[in-house]
């Protein structure tokens, strides 16, 4: 099938090139308008207590959100004076009504909540009209006209942090993209040696990031899709086409070494490295369907958006690269660089490979290297033991960012946790008899007497249903006022009455149980699909439990590192980044998808070789030298590729999207050297031939259906660098 695709794509290259052209104007154009499309949150459970109190509040009491706070300091009046309250006033009235719906003031409201502790400074409440998108544009509409003259104003709330957020997010995909793609090129060039060949795979890079923009954009008129799946969709999208690029350009050019005329070097490269490149597709898209099962919105998008940009970048790959192979064929070594430098005689046999050697080298002390391999990574993924999950607040923003620094006063110099309380929506259906308001009362009483409770008011009412809202003392993503939700909600509600009870606290409480509760189900599913894909693959059973378990033992060590790094603040300084003490706990479960999945990615590159060798030899231990000399070089290549990608997206300056970054980069370096290079020979040597040990009936299945580079001529001789 591989074949007779490459083949068709080199006879109608002008025809797949034009139709890839037009894709490429269309998604330029309709595919980069996605960042106005979409959201900044989904870090919620829809179906959640705190989900269905917030729902039942805005149907009962209507929506009185806290959009916008506005920070008014003076530098000699009180709140009290009446020229202090007259400038307010005067400009809260003056705004467009079509823009805010509700003001909320300590005048009108007499809460003292709204005072600072000197009584120098005030906030006003501010709830917007429309969705997200009609709030981020009614306050920028506004913003110019909330300042009050004589008064230091600041403008914050979840609005504007979203606002910030989101061209923070725009700002940095900008500059990653503008810094990756000539160092990029640089790196390819210098790997390749010729221009030409250099620029194939960041062609296939750029399609890719293009498509997924658009494929982004698409799937935001069906779902909500978070901001933040931007960055995790161009990383995705550019280092895998790049990965399967050079993994595909390496082979065509091997071919073409054979002495292969152009079209049949395409389908023999489409045959084996082809096939290669859409097992790898597929492992990586499983890895991240898994992200499918939760219901927040965050995970989900960035599942989809994930699985969008990996189909991209493999028919890219599949479809696009045969066709522009057609068109160059031997020119694809055109724009040599190798003339520029002094070149070393070329060795024409593999066992002379630095890769062939260093396998060997492995193999000859097998147990050594893996004790000691297993040993470090163990080690490294001990602090993981100690990680405490916590969730999202403004210090995620850069220091200085103004909404951030409105959120900081107010923690500071106003009631704790006034922005951000526990809120308990009490409905008592007519009917209920001493139900009402002598049973809230009593509720309301018995809430205050909850350790931890620093108070507790009424502060909405209509019909039978009451907004009780409570504070408290302490983070409001600590696991201290997550356990603070939880009593209240013991509570017993009023006779006849419920309560739901919601705010950030409990969003964050709802989300951390719905995690642990569907995150054994997406480890199965990653886990029993890949097994599958990867013993049709490599028709082994052993090989699949061999490259999961080293899976997991890569993601140890790049989860220690971020408990040592985020959690404990190491690096903060040079990293740039306000420790919170905790784990997003999103952040972990989407490195786990992403980096399983190219983790496989490699696995599939290299045991592809030696499964290819071991098929034409018999010997396990020439199968695994001569696997990872003609696939070493290009997988150090493709992990060096990627760690730039990763690098420059992980100098974001919001704290989780740095997060990941970081986590990925540790977790690929981790993956293409000690892993790949030391590890996997060292099992290999161990296993011996049962690595490639399966029951007879499912031998003959792989006999039948196997996914794997066979049928190929015997290998070349390669040269030391060549590559494969």
């Amino acid at each position: 099938m591989f074949e007779r695709l490459g083949r068709t794509m080199v006879r109608r290259r002008w025809w797949v090139i034009g139709l890839a052209a037009a894709f490429v104007v269309f998604s330029g154009v309709w595919g980069t308008q996605v960042f106005g499309k979409l959201i900044s949150g989904g870090f919620e459970d829809p179906a959640s207590e705190s989900s269905r109190a917030d729902a039942r509040a805005e149907a009962a009491l209507g929506r009185d959100g806290t959009d916008v706070l506005v920070l008014y300091r003076s530098s000699g009046e009180t709140v009290d004076d009446p020229a202090f309250q007259q400038a307010v006033t005067r400009t809260l009235a003056d705004l467009p009504t079509g823009v805010v719906t509700r003001t909320a003031t300590y005048w009108t409201t007499k809460s003292p909540a709204l005072v600072s502790s000197d009584r120098q400074a005030t906030y006003a409440v501010l709830t917007l009209a429309g969705d997200e998108e009609q709030r981020t544009k009614g306050l920028e509409e506004i913003e110019d006209e909330l300042a009050v003259p004589g008064l230091e104003t600041k403008v914050g709330g979840p609005t504007a942090v979203n606002r910030d957020i989101n061209e923070r997010v725009s700002a940095d995909i900008a500059r990653a993209e503008t810094l990756s793609m000539p160092v990029l090129l640089i790196l390819l060039v210098i790997i390749f040696g010729s221009l030409a060949a250099a620029s194939l795979p960041l062609a296939v890079g750029a399609l890719a990031i293009l498509g997924a923009f658009t494929a982004l954009r698409g799937l935001s008129y069906l779902t909500d899709v978070s901001i933040f799946s931007v960055n995790v969709v161009t990383i995705l999208g550019l280092g895998l086409a790049i990965d399967y690029g050079l993994f595909m350009v390496g082979r065509f050019r091997e071919e073409l070494g054979r002495g292969l005329d152009v079209e049949d070097a395409v389908a023999r490269t489409m045959a084996t490295a082809g096939r290669t490149v859409a097992v790898s597709g597929v492992t990586v898209a499983v890895s991240l369907a898994g992200l499918l099962i939760f219901p927040l919105p965050f995970l989900r998008s960035m599942g989809l958006g994930g699985l969008s940009a990996v189909v991209i970048a493999m028919v890219a790959a599949l479809t696009v690269l045969p066709a522009l192979f057609g068109v160059l064929g031997h020119r694809v070594d055109a724009l040599s660089i190798r003339k520029w430098f002094r070149r070393r005689p070329r060795v024409t046999e593999v066992e002379h490979g630095v890769w062939y050697r260093l396998a060997h080298s492995i193999m000859r002390r097998p147990v050594l290297y893996a004790v000691g391999v297993l040993a470090v990574l163990l080690l490294a993924g001990a602090p993981f033991l100690r990680v405490e999950f916590g969730g999202i607040d403004t210090r995620a923003l850069p220091e200085g960012t103004e909404s951030r620094v409105v959120s900081e006063t107010l923690d500071e110099d106003f009631v704790r946790n006034g922005q951000s309380p526990i809120e308990a929506i009490v409905t008592v259906p007519a009917g209920a008899g001493e139900g009402d308001p002598a049973g809230l009362a009593q509720y309301v009483a018995a809430v205050r007497n909850v350790d931890g409770v620093t108070g507790a008011e009424p502060t909405g009412a209509n019909g039978d249903t009451t907004r009780v809202t409570i504070t408290y003392e302490g983070d409001p993503i600590s696991a201290e006022s997550r356990d603070l939700v939880t009593r209240i909600r013991d509570v017993p509600p009023p006779p006849g009455g419920e309560v739901l009870v919601g705010g950030q606290t409990a969003v964050l409480t709802d989300q951390l149980s719905t995690i642990g509760d569907r995150l054994p189900w997406m480890a199965l599913i990653i886990v029993g699909a890949t097994f599958v894909l990867l013993f049709l693959a490599f028709g082994s059973l052993v090989l699949p439990i061999k490259a999961i378990v080293m899976n997991v033992l890569s993601l140890a060590a790049s989860f220690g590192a971020l408990v040592l790094i985020f959690q404990d603040g190491h690096l903060s300084d040079l990293l740039n980044f306000t420790p919170t003490g905790t784990l997003e706990a999103t952040q972990p479960i989407l490195v786990l998808a992403i980096v399983f999945g190219l983790s496989m990615d490699y696995e599939v590159f290299l045991m592809s070789r030696m499964r290819e060798e071991y098929d034409r030899s018999g010997d396990n231990t020439t199968a695994v030298a001569t696997g990872l000399q003609r696939s070493g070089r290009i997988i150090t290549s493709a992990a060096l590729l990627i760690l730039v990608v990763i690098a420059l997206f992980s100098i974001s300056g919001i704290t989780f999207i740095k997060l990941i970054g970081v986590a990925m980069l540790i977790a690929v370096l981790v993956d293409a050297t000690i892993v790949r290079a030391l590890l996997v020979p060292a099992t290999m040597r161990l296993l011996g031939d049962a690595n490639w040990w399966a029951p007879r009936p499912l031998r003959r299945l792989y006999s039948r259906y196997g996914i794997r580079e066979e049928d190929a001529p015997p290998p070349a001789p390669v040269p030391v660098g060549a590559g494969r």
